[in-house]
């Protein structure tokens, strides 16, 4: 092996496979790579993943994609809608033998050791790899920093609160938590199935933590500088790189459905936008409650639906609003909450939702569903103060008029997009030359590029 060689960094890229996890750390891998054009990185995903985000080809000389074993049986079907926890945990008893597996093929295939891991946060085994390697372990938070703090503190606030107490008791025990909520924070910490595949595994992951080498999230740390320090406090190199959406090339996604120049014939801040992210979805007397919702106040509405709308809404529902809905199977999310007609996103609060929201200067309104989204919501209503959960959290036709009518026509909807347009600045001078995530991907680059 030449000098060369042997001295070029090689970094992998472990993905946890499922709903949104897979874009932000992608993002994060082009963004590095376009900082250090001497790295190469090699991205370990499922072969269903790698197919669906590498299709050019001219980034493979730097981003290379290599098929990891999902560890689906053979024939396996799909059960339903939804976080797939079946297939969650058919990858997770593969794990790490199939990234180890696949790791040894991208070493043999390049000709160069692996240099650093960076691998989505939920992968706590990866920091017994890097240790065995001798390398940097870099794990990455797709989400928000007050879903990883309450993670972190699993073992604390178990030890605290007990299992299974009262939901309405608040966690000033954590810094920035004084509005939040036992019943706010993701299932499988101190409520639910503590024991479930999925719970050991976040709890498996803030044991490790502390071991990284650095921890890196799609946050800044202006967005909530009480939960930021608590963790630069706990954890080594705590660096917030976000949010991406202001830091990356606008997505080129095309638009087949013709959303954006639907968008262009609407007035200012008067559409509400329906999207429920790639996992979720409202049972169907709550879709047919928003679409009557929706009706009743002829609010114009576009709406990202997966499935065949004709079977989930009210008869006759499209015929009578197709002069001011539109119904889409897919849609550009980004490029439409950036839009100046949006007054309303109709979201699940996932984390990515919020970001562009915030991004889009739309106020929001929650219909959580599972994970951290609860978390969100509360923060979004009782924190920020830029959205509202629907009455009762559910989707009713009343509660949602209720909603529709009180960020899009009273005073409480232009407060909440004056607080939505302070965050989108913090954000921006984040990522501006002198800003706090400029800095903090610098040294994240420094990491992945030091000789030592």
């Amino acid at each position: 092996m030449s000098e060369a060689k042997r001295s070029q960094k090689h970094i992998a890229v472990l993905t946890f496979p499922f709903t949104s996890h897979v874009p932000p750390l992608l993002s994060l891998i082009r963004k590095l790579s376009a900082a250090a054009p001497d790295v190469k990185f090699s991205f370990f995903s499922t072969a269903q993943v790698n197919a669906s985000y590498f299709s050019n080809d001219d980034e493979f000389d730097k981003i290379k994609p290599f098929n990891v074993d999902s560890g689906l049986p053979e024939g396996y079907v799909r059960k339903g809608d939804g976080l797939p926890k079946e297939e969650v945990g058919f990858f997770l008893k593969a794990t790490p033998g199939n990234f180890q597996k696949a790791i040894q093929t991208a070493v043999a295939e390049t000709g160069l050791e692996i240099s650093c891991l960076i691998t989505e946060a939920f992968l706590w085994f990866a920091a017994g790899m890097a240790k065995e390697m001798q390398i940097p372990w870099i794990p990455f938070w797709i989400s928000g920093p007050q879903s990883l703090l309450v993670h972190f503190e699993t073992d604390n606030l178990r030890q605290k609160l007990g299992i299974n107490g009262p939901e309405d008791r608040t966690l000033e025990i954590l810094p920035g938590f004084s509005k939040i909520r036992a019943k706010d924070i993701p299932d499988g910490i101190i409520y639910g199935a503590i024991d479930s595949p999925f719970a050991i595994m976040m709890q498996k992951m803030a044991q490790m933590l502390p071991h990284a080498t650095a921890v890196a999230t799609n946050s800044f740390e202006e967005f909530d500088p009480i939960v930021v320090n608590a963790l630069k406090s706990r954890l080594p190199n705590f660096l917030n790189v976000g949010p991406f959406i202001l830091t990356s090339s606008p997505p080129q996604n095309s638009d087949p459905h013709g959303c954006l120049e639907w968008l262009n014939g609407h007035e200012k801040s008067s559409v509400a936008y329906i999207g429920f992210g790639n996992a979720a979805t409202p049972p169907p007397h709550e879709i047919k409650a928003l679409a009557e919702a929706l009706e009743a106040s002829r609010t114009p509405f576009l709406w990202s639906l997966r499935g065949k709308p004709e079977e989930q809404l009210p008869e006759g529902f499209l015929e009578r609003t197709k002069d001011y809905g539109k119904i889409v199977p897919w849609a550009p999310q980004i490029q439409v909450l950036a839009h100046s007609s949006l007054g309303v996103h109709v979201t699940h609060c996932g984390w990515n939702s919020v970001v562009e929201s915030v991004n889009g200067v739309v106020p929001m309104i929650c219909r959580t569903f599972f994970a951290d989204q609860g978390l969100h919501l509360r923060m979004v209503e009782a924190e920020w103060g830029i959205g509202l959960e629907v009455e009762g959290g559910k989707f009713t036709k009343d509660g949602t008029m209720k909603a529709l009518r009180a960020i899009l026509c009273t005073e409480q909807g232009k407060i909440m997009r004056e607080k939505i347009g302070v965050l989108k600045q913090l954000g921006v001078k984040a990522v501006g030359s002198e800003g706090s995530s400029t800095a903090n991907f610098k040294a994240l680059v420094e990491i992945i590029t030091s000789k030592n």
